[in-house]
């Protein structure tokens, strides 16, 4: 057997189970890593968000699996039961409605509760919403930061939006179809008319991708009844502060310098160190500057 396979481990061992963190689809059920159709059909129990989702992922691949439902609501009191199942020797997969589990999705306790209990927690990956979106935005990826889903309440979704301002990497948001353009909004009043990729039904029929300024998305959004399908938003991150030009920066301060050059009778070495200083300007680019303008002047 290869060094790189996963085998499965059966209950009745007298070593504890695993817990496998297995991604879904996002959308096309055809997405799906053969990793994880093995994994699913092998473990005693799949852990699902909602098994009836999960249930129609399962047929459609011809999986035969024990589901327990583990969702928001109970992922704390069904963790512990699921964590005891594992102990005493169960394999447990755990997989959310779509992409990666614990991934702004439930999932997030339920692995705590594992390596707390010293339980090898093995990641199945596949699908993620972010990266998919990310890979097709025209965004730069070279750094993002990831957010998901902001908070309901518009003050707290407005003081996040603050604090995220200075992040120079593409900006990943979750949102969903009922929200997204009052988010839009949001980012424009905070962070300005940047730069954004509103993705929505990715790797479904009606998979869309709009680009543009933030306006320009808010724009196109008013003008339909609604939108359909949850929502992944890109936006532009701050843009690096770029230093004027020499000529720039000193015909910006040209008529102060003439104040301070005007009627000068010191040596101009001395004169461009003190106007270097002044406005932070390379000496010796001043000092050519005023040897021309010495030059002109005769």
């Amino acid at each position: 057997m290869p060094l790189t396979s996963t085998t499965v481990k059966k209950k009745g061992t007298d070593q504890p189970g695993k817990l496998y963190v297995v991604a879904t689809p996002i959308g096309n059920p055809d997405d799906i890593t053969l990793r994880a159709i093995r994994i699913l059909g092998e473990v005693d129990f799949i852990a699902a968000e909602d098994t009836r989702k999960t249930g129609e992922l399962l047929s459609y691949h011809n999986i035969k699996g024990n589901m327990i439902s583990c969702h928001e609501h109970n992922e704390m009191s069904r963790s512990d039961n699921l964590i005891e199942k594992i102990k005493s020797g169960a394999t447990v997969a755990l997989v959310s409605d779509a992409g990666t589990p614990s991934v702004s999705d439930p999932g997030y306790r339920m692995v705590n509760a594992a390596l707390e209990n010293s339980i090898q927690v093995i990641p199945v990956p596949g699908a993620s919403a972010a990266v998919s979106a990310l890979s097709v935005s025209g965004l730069p990826t070279d750094a993002f930061v990831f957010i998901g889903f902001l908070p309901k309440k518009a003050q707290k979704r407005r003081e996040q939006l603050t604090r995220l301002a200075g992040e120079t990497g593409t900006l990943v948001f979750y949102e969903s179809p009922r929200r997204v353009l009052q988010l839009i909004h949001d980012i424009i009043d905070t962070l300005g008319d940047r730069t954004g990729v509103l993705s929505r039904e990715m790797t479904k029929s009606y998979e869309e991708f709009i680009r543009g300024p933030m306006s320009e998305l808010a724009g196109i959004i008013e003008k339909r009844k609604g939108v359909k399908g949850e929502c992944t938003l890109l936006v532009s991150g701050k843009a690096p502060y770029k230093k004027a030009p020499f000529e720039d920066q000193w015909k910006a301060m040209e008529k102060d310098i003439n104040r301070i050059t005007a009627g000068q009778e010191i040596a101009p070495s001395a004169l461009a160190r003190e106007i270097a200083k002044e406005y932070k300007l390379p000496r010796h680019k001043v000092y050519d500057k005023l040897l021309s303008i010495k030059k002109e002047k005769q």
